[in-house]
């Protein structure tokens, strides 16, 4: 049973001008998100900026959307690292706190061999019994996992059930569905190539659009699950200048910028990361503008 199909939201962490995070907006935006039709929750990703946060505001964090979510649909926690043995320690008060499952990010700066994520990822999985979904994301963290590696992981550990593809390579998505012969849940975690992984056995997104358009990035999955192919790929592609807006600067700089335009006020980013350049926000606010949104 996959822990959720559709589209999750990787959600933003709402910050106060003090930049604490402002739990007010939080449970604001968890709500909105919930009546707008999004299938899960995903808090703490990149997206949430999860590598400035403190550990404690990381736990904190994860256990206040359990508890407003209610369990009406599934909380997914971001509780990967480049330190083993911290990505342990976040996993167990994780699943401690009820979360119903975690995605794990591959180790950054410092790497892995193949053999050194086998060994992460198993160690970590081995410590809790709720599901996990590997995160791919060689851009960001200059590690890959081959689909070699995924198909090993996913035969010898068994809460091991998904993978977040963002490689943005097609052609490595085929070789681990033919790898892993339909035993793994595979997710997008490329808002411009949904339907593509859709049409590799993909059974949903880990969508950074669903903050600012939750129920179309619903509504363009299960049109695809549904059997309208045509009409899931013209969503698909009516969405990509809005997607390639939304990633003018490294994320989450832009979807912030874009739920400020929309009045969600979800504040500042944390340092290193800054406001939005004013050409790419003109641009931002163009295609959103050309959207619906504004």
């Amino acid at each position: 049973m996959a822990i959720f199909k559709g589209a999750g939201v990787a959600i933003v962490t709402p910050m106060k001008e003090n930049l604490e995070i402002n739990y007010d907006k939080l449970d604001e935006i968890i709500e909105e998100q919930i009546a707008g039709g999004t299938d899960a929750i995903i808090i703490c990703g990149t997206t949430g900026e999860s590598a400035t946060m403190t550990e404690p505001e990381h736990s904190e964090a994860i256990r206040f959307t359990i508890e407003r979510v209610k369990h009406r649909i599934p909380v997914i926690a971001g509780t990967g690292s480049n330190c083993t043995r911290t990505a342990i320690e976040l996993s167990r008060e994780a699943a401690k706190d009820g979360a119903d499952g975690l995605l794990l990010v591959t180790p950054y700066y410092n790497k892995a061999t193949q053999n050194g994520l086998i060994a992460h990822y198993t160690q970590i999985c081995n410590e809790v019994s709720i599901p996990a979904i590997l995160y791919n994301v060689p851009s960001r963290t200059g590690c890959s996992i081959q689909p070699q590696t995924l198909a090993t992981l996913v035969k010898n550990v068994d809460n091991i059930v998904g993978v977040k593809e963002a490689s943005g390579n097609i052609g490595t998505v085929a070789e681990i569905m033919h790898l892993c012969d339909g035993n793994i849940d595979l997710y997008s975690g490329n808002d411009d190539q949904v339907v593509p992984l859709l049409s590799l056995g993909g059974i949903g997104v880990i969508s950074v659009l669903s903050n600012v358009a939750p129920t179309y990035v619903h509504d363009m999955v299960y049109k695809y699950l549904s059997g309208d192919t045509a009409g899931s790929a013209k969503m698909q592609l009516d969405a990509i200048p809005l997607c390639n807006a939304l990633f003018c600067e490294v994320n989450p700089i832009p979807v912030k910028a874009a739920m400020n335009l929309m009045g969600k006020e979800v504040g500042p980013l944390r340092a290193p990361l800054t406001e939005i350049e004013d050409a790419h926000k003109e641009v931002l606010r163009k295609a959103m503008t050309d959207f619906g949104l504004l």
